[in-house]
């Protein structure tokens, strides 16, 4: 099982926002990137990629398994488990997890009974 790492934070950095008219913000743009600094006004920038861009094979019709999946390791229950507590066959859970059954609302009550968590994170 691997371990959480933390993260250093970033020292000394800080957040700016400017308020004035557009050509002195554009000059202001200009000085900073000069410097070597990001502008984040825009969204994401080049050298920022979102969770998305990352992880590419998470969509929206896989994501409620993975979170099924996510909480149930979270839990240390395996799947089994999990279906002798909620009376859903095992191999229906693993359809689910791998998004080849929906999960429906019953369901996602059920596991998030069991799994400590709100139901609307497997829909």
């Amino acid at each position: 099982m691997s371990a959480l790492t933390k993260r250093r934070p970033i020292e000394n950095v800080r957040e700016v926002k400017f308020r004035g008219p557009s050509d002195k913000i554009r000059q202001l743009t200009d000085f900073a990137k000069y410097l070597g600094l990001i502008d984040t006004s825009e969204g994401v920038t080049e050298d920022f990629l979102t969770w998305r861009e990352t992880l590419p094979e998470i969509t929206n019709e896989n994501m409620p398994g993975i979170c099924l999946r996510g909480a149930r390791y979270k839990e240390g229950i395996t799947q089994r488990q999990l279906s002798e507590v909620t009376g859903i066959p095992q191999r229906h859970i693993s359809e689910m997890e791998n998004a080849k059954r929906p999960i429906g609302k019953k369901n996602a009550k059920l596991f998030a009974k069991v799994l400590g968590t709100g139901y609307k994170l497997f829909l």
